[in-house]
């Protein structure tokens, strides 16, 4: 006798061989769906911004919430122009001095070093002359030329440039968008939740956003912390640009490498145009070593890790197993991606002590 489905098993059959399709869907879109992943983080990131201010009144006016939307991203535009207003100035008035420097520097070095592995049997001397023409082909270009270069680039790759101009377009307009319909858009995603697991879902997605707005939280506390530390380092050696390369790394502290990586490139190049000999470039790999360890071993395991409930191991953990698996990307969404992991491990740990399989003995 041929086996045969009631009613409600081919539609359990039905949408159960629809959601392998439609993942594998939204893994080949992946690169149409990039901008609108980032503009949903975001969203997600400013919403309660948005929310305090729709709140708000006018005189006996509710503030619209769309005024809102426009005033938190323009505040947000307003961040990032001013970081860049603040890097671009030290990198156009440091870099040409430091083409003058470093052939000086390259100079003591050389007469610091030669002797020394001498003494032990090394002779090796640096090529001081090839040293500064290469420097000099690094650093002397002038804007119009770099600009040429630019463009040129651009000629040759347009298809490229004009890829990455449209998707970096998208990010603002699907923002605006999902800040309006913040709201509006979690309530379409719930409605397609199957009613008897809607309970589950909707607390588990309850715990998860309390643990993420922990998690951001943290993230924030660690880039105060490391901003005042950078900061007051550099100037406690009387750095000239303390204040904004200190700041500079301490806020970009949420992207792993690259901020640490400028901050310290910045540090360095002030440290070899003020001082002399290699006592500034010591003193900033001191405070950047420091700096690193202090991030990485106690910052963001206790005022990260314990606020969503991580072990300060498992953060470490999470970080070098993210990174492994997923490179850079992995390392930036390590921690969030780690607390959603951990509610989804304790509601599968409660099932199992509920199970017979757990309770027969």
């Amino acid at each position: 006798m041929p086996f045969s489905f009631n009613p409600e098993q081919k539609q359990t059959v039905l949408w159960l061989a629809v959601g392998p399709v439609l993942v594998a869907l939204l893994v080949y879109l992946g690169p149409v769906l990039a901008p609108f992943i980032a503009a949903g983080i975001l969203a997600y990131a400013l919403n309660p911004a948005v929310d305090w201010l729709s709140s708000k009144r006018i005189g006996r006016l509710p503030f619209p919430r769309s005024f809102a939307v426009i005033l938190v991203l323009l505040l947000l535009l307003a961040a990032i122009l001013a970081l860049i207003l603040v890097v671009l100035p030290i990198m156009q008035k440091q870099i040409p001095l430091l083409q003058e420097k470093i052939p000086g520097a390259l100079s003591r070095l050389n007469a610091f070093l030669s002797p020394k592995l001498q003494d032990i049997g090394i002779r090796v001397r640096l090529d001081e002359v090839g040293i500064k023409r290469l420097v000099s082909q690094y650093f002397a270009t002038s804007s119009d030329e770099i600009w040429s270069s630019v463009l040129a680039s651009a000629k040759v790759g347009s298809a490229a440039v004009l890829g990455w101009i449209a998707t970096l377009s998208l990010i603002p307009i699907a923002l605006f968008y999902l800040l309006l319909d913040w709201h509006a858009v979690l309530a379409r995603a719930q409605n397609v939740i199957p009613r008897r697991w809607v309970g589950q879902v909707v607390g588990f997605g309850r715990e998860v956003d309390g643990l993420l707005a922990q998690y951001l939280r943290g993230q924030l506390a660690v880039m105060l912390v490391l901003s005042l530390y950078y900061a007051g380092a550099l100037a406690m050696f009387d750095f000239d640009v303390a204040v904004p390369v200190g700041v500079i790394t301490g806020l970009l502290v949420f992207i792993p490498y690259l901020g640490f990586g400028l901050g310290l490139v910045l540090a360095l190049i002030a440290a070899v145009l003020q001082f002399e000999g290699l006592h500034g470039v010591l003193v900033v790999a001191g405070i950047y070593g420091a700096g690193q360890v202090i991030e990485s071993f106690f910052l963001t395991p206790r005022l990260v890790g314990e606020r969503i409930g991580l072990h300060p191991l498992t953060v470490i953990f999470a970080l070098m197993a993210f990174g492994h698996l997923f490179g850079f990307v992995g390392v930036l969404l390590a921690l969030p991606a780690s607390a959603i992991l951990a509610v989804a491990l304790a509601h599968l740990r409660t099932q199992y002590i509920n199970s017979s399989f757990y309770r027969q003995s």
